[in-house]
């Protein structure tokens, strides 16, 4: 087969097999006398692996994975494999304890805070950060602290306490603070229940279809390492 006969399957460029088969993609590739590249059943699977494994652990990873299939180091191949589901099953409980925290946080659970609001040291020691923290997370546009009129302090009331709470569990769960802006202005817009639920749901249904999408390529991979072993 020609570059071209590949290419056709996928929708892709000639030009896009070329480069797949020179970053190590496809396995060894045969050329005849003139020059071109000759392709076989199994480059093709190898292929239909490397775009199937690429849905799901992405365009670099997917071509690590393929590289060292085709280096005979398959080993080195399921670590790469095995790290992106670790990865994603901590994703997972991330988003459970997230989910459980930020449901608590939307009916008021936290323990609210009595007297007068709170100094940023005060909100820093509550959440176990540094007032740095605090700071940096106002400057993003994130926390919205009321000023004391004689002072020019901070101070942060119930609510903003609450949106503290809030990033705090985001962060944790890996969320860049530009999106954790995002969230919380969507928070503030649509309520409490309907936001929250949205973005919990979005997050749910990424996960699952990144698994989803695991196992799509496993099932590729699976096709072409049997043809390697038969070849």
């Amino acid at each position: 087969m020609r570059p071209i006969d590949l290419a056709r399957e996928h929708g892709l460029s000639a030009q896009a097999i070329r480069n797949y088969d020179d970053a190590g993609v496809l396995p060894p590739t045969e050329r005849s006398d003139s020059g071109y590249r000759r392709y076989t059943p199994l480059h093709a699977q190898a292929l239909r692996a490397f775009l199937a494994v690429r849905r799901g652990h992405g365009h670099q990873r997917a071509v690590e994975i393929m590289r060292a299939i085709n280096d005979g180091e398959p080993e080195s191949a399921y670590r790469l494999i095995d790290a992106a589901h670790i990865a994603l099953v901590t994703e997972r409980d991330t988003r459970t304890k997230v989910a459980t925290a930020l449901s608590a946080l939307s009916t008021g659970a936290p323990t609210p805070i009595h007297g007068p609001p709170l100094t940023v040291g005060e909100l820093a020691r509550r959440l176990g950060v540094h007032a740095a923290t605090l700071r940096t997370w106002e400057a993003e546009g994130i926390l919205h602290p009321a000023r004391d009129h004689a002072t020019g302090y901070r101070e942060y009331g119930p609510d903003s306490v609450r949106d503290a709470e809030i990033v705090k569990q985001l962060r944790r769960g890996g969320y860049p603070l530009r999106q954790v802006a995002q969230f919380l202005d969507a928070l503030r817009e649509a309520g409490s229940t309907d936001a929250l639920t949205a973005f919990l749901d979005a997050w749910q249904h990424r996960l699952s279809t990144r698994s989803r999408e695991f196992l799509t390529g496993a099932a590729q991979l699976d096709n072409y390492l049997t043809m390697l072993e038969q070849n």
